[in-house]
């Protein structure tokens, strides 16, 4: 049976989940594999999103319906994975760059929005704003997703700062955000943002760096105290 660990933060649910374990959103199942790399589900659609690692791990989830890919990064894009997780009818998006470099799949560019498969994603803009981080994520190459399921709208951070694009979202059921230093953004960057956006449920996702791992705790403080709800499912 699953277990959960519950810690109430400010007058909002936060939940632990086991490693591996999947967390329920009505009809839409999230199950978190590693850092970037997790999978939405539900009784239409398998959809992968950033895989990356061991092909075994996916082994249960049987072939996506859809792979969603954000950037070129090795924690975001595996060639040999992605070709190996494919079946025949699998749909692949992801920003133009990877495409290039993966040789199939359908390019889908900031601000473009597709739907397929009883799903509709938009890509968002995801790049760094401070001077020092640049260089590590340009405006225009990679993409954010919202993704909207079972009437759901997720937003999927991708490699980003607290940009503009980001702060402007609506109507978000869960914001999927990453945290991590000195690619990302800060936990406070991260919470400001969610704050703005007003997600009705916020995960913290990416948090490892070279710094480490981000102050996730820090962050659902910081969100919680908004009335948004925080859940910290097992990334690491």
């Amino acid at each position: 049976m699953k277990t959960y660990v519950m810690a109430a933060l400010l007058g909002c649910l936060s939940f632990i989940s086991l490693a591996g374990e999947p967390a329920l959103y009505g009809a839409i199942k999230i199950t978190p594999i590693e850092h970037a790399t997790f999978v939405m589900q539900t009784k239409q659609l398998t959809v992968f999103v950033d895989p990356v690692g061991d092909a075994e791990r996916f082994r249960q989830f049987g072939r996506p319906d859809v792979i969603l890919i954000t950037d070129i990064h090795y924690d975001h894009m595996a060639l040999d994975l992605v070709k190996k997780l494919s079946g025949v009818e699998t749909n692949i998006l992801a920003p133009k760059a990877v495409i290039k470099q993966l040789g199939q799949g359908k390019a889908i560019n900031n601000g473009e929005t597709l739907r397929m498969k009883n799903m509709v994603v938009e890509a968002v803009a995801m790049y760094n704003l401070t001077e020092s981080r640049l260089k590590y994520h340009p405006k225009g190459r990679g993409n954010g997703y919202v993704v909207t399921l079972s009437d759901k709208r997720i937003y999927i951070s991708g490699d980003t700062e607290d940009v503009p694009e980001m702060r402007a979202l609506e109507n978000i059921d869960i914001a999927i955000v990453c945290m991590n230093l000195p690619y990302t953004m800060t936990p406070q960057q991260a919470a400001s943002a969610v704050i703005e956006m007003h997600p009705k449920i916020a995960i913290p996702y990416h948090y490892r760096g070279t710094e480490g791992l981000s102050d996730i705790n820090a962050f659902s403080q910081l969100v919680s105290a908004k009335n948004i709800r925080v859940d910290l499912l097992q990334w690491y």
